[in-house]
């Protein structure tokens, strides 16, 4: 299969655990070699330890990926500083914010629940310029508030010329966000169309 995802659109992959959806995120992303053909970025082949990638691609996967020692506020200024952005506190504050973690700016990750985590992981993604934003089932462990706001965020990101790929359970987020998707059966049928609702007969 053949895909493009440009600036503006938003790739949705859906299926079942164990479809595969992570492992073909994970491949776009770079992350694992593709068994077959390749993955180019702005044209160039994706590599993900090379100057392009870390300038771009924001991606978020199921695992912590935290500093030892430092807070989640000391973590997330320092992804915003070492990306140049202008006013990294500030801006830390202000997303920390937006994922209701500003109680929590001096917490260690390793204090924090599962949710909150998640909650950190999403905010260090958005504190950093990115132009491409790759998400592994981002809504996992989000209460309905949060998930509303971070539909709300995608759906802007993506108007400003984002292009975004998210693997995700959740039909709401796919259906008000995505622009494309990609479905992936059981059985590793691979199916691409316009409308999550194309795929109408996989969907509960």
């Amino acid at each position: 299969m053949s895909c493009h995802v440009h600036g503006g659109e938003a790739l949705m992959i859906t299926g079942p655990n164990g479809a595969g959806k992570s492992t073909v995120l994970r491949t776009l992303a770079a992350q694992q070699p593709a068994l077959q053909g390749e993955v180019h970025l702005y044209d160039e082949r994706m590599v993900e330890s090379s100057l392009l990638y870390r300038q771009r691609v924001s991606a978020v996967f199921d695992e912590d990926a935290f500093l030892p020692g430092l807070s989640i506020g000391q973590h997330l200024e320092l992804v915003a500083r070492g990306h140049m952005v202008v006013r990294p506190g500030e801006t830390t504050r202000r997303i920390l914010h937006e994922f209701d973690l500003t109680d929590r700016i001096d917490a260690s990750p390793y204090k924090l629940s599962s949710g909150q985590r998640r909650r950190t992981l999403l905010a260090a993604a958005f504190v950093r310029p990115f132009s491409v934003l790759i998400l592994d089932e981002p809504e996992q462990r989000l209460d309905r508030e949060i998930r509303a706001r971070l539909i709300k965020r995608l759906s802007y990101a993506r108007e400003q010329g984002v292009a975004l790929l998210i693997a995700t359970h959740d039909l709401d987020l796919a259906r008000e966000v995505g622009t494309r998707h990609l479905h992936i059966g059981a059985r590793n049928e691979w199916n691409l169309a316009e409308s999550i609702e194309s795929h109408s007969e996989h969907l509960p």
